[in-house]
């Protein structure tokens, strides 16, 4: 096991972990954002997306790593400006919404996917939804750790997914990507 994992708090109210521990420590921090931008070096991306509000953090390391810009994914009705809307239900059971700035993308964006945790992959969906339906490329899909279900193993499927804590088995990984040995 990666010794930053070792900072993740399991000791919480609830089924969620919290992560902040990690992201306090400024070596834990670069150590993880270098390990999930390493399967992605050398490829085309040309832009990090990230999911409000832990993927902010995580997402604006992995795109440091990767000399990319950041683009934001938030929560329904928090961006000031027209924005392109897609609902899913989150793992609650709760209806909610992912947003992106209107057309803040375009066909020659390819895009890395990054959030911290996912627990159904609803809320990934409902992000790669919004990347393609401004005509931008995932390319892949990077976090700590993503819960196995139906709807992340048909993501596993289009797009390659690399976890900081386990082996994502997916669909293959684009030419001059590979992945990192688990130690």
């Amino acid at each position: 096991m990666r010794s930053y994992l070792e900072a993740i708090d399991h000791d919480t109210r609830g089924a969620r972990c919290d992560v902040t521990p990690l992201f306090a420590d400024p070596t834990h921090l670069r150590d993880l954002a270098v390990d999930l931008a390493n399967p992605f070096r050398g490829s085309t991306v040309t832009r990090v997306a990230c999911i409000d509000a832990l993927g902010f953090i995580l997402g604006t390391a992995v795109a440091l790593e990767l000399r990319t810009g950041v683009v934001p994914i938030r929560k329904s009705g928090k961006l000031p400006v027209d924005a392109d809307r897609e609902p899913f239900v989150d793992y609650t059971g709760s209806p909610k919404a992912l947003e992106i700035r209107s057309r803040i993308l375009d066909r020659s964006d390819r895009i890395l996917l990054v959030d911290e945790w996912s627990e159904t992959g609803a809320q990934l969906r409902a992000a790669c939804s919004l990347v393609e339906g401004q005509g931008a490329s995932v390319v892949g899909i990077a976090a700590i750790h993503i819960d196995r279900s139906d709807t992340t193993a048909a993501l596993a499927r289009r797009f390659p997914i690399h976890t900081a804590d386990t082996v994502f088995e997916s669909a293959g990984l684009p030419p001059g990507i590979t992945p990192r040995p688990r130690g």
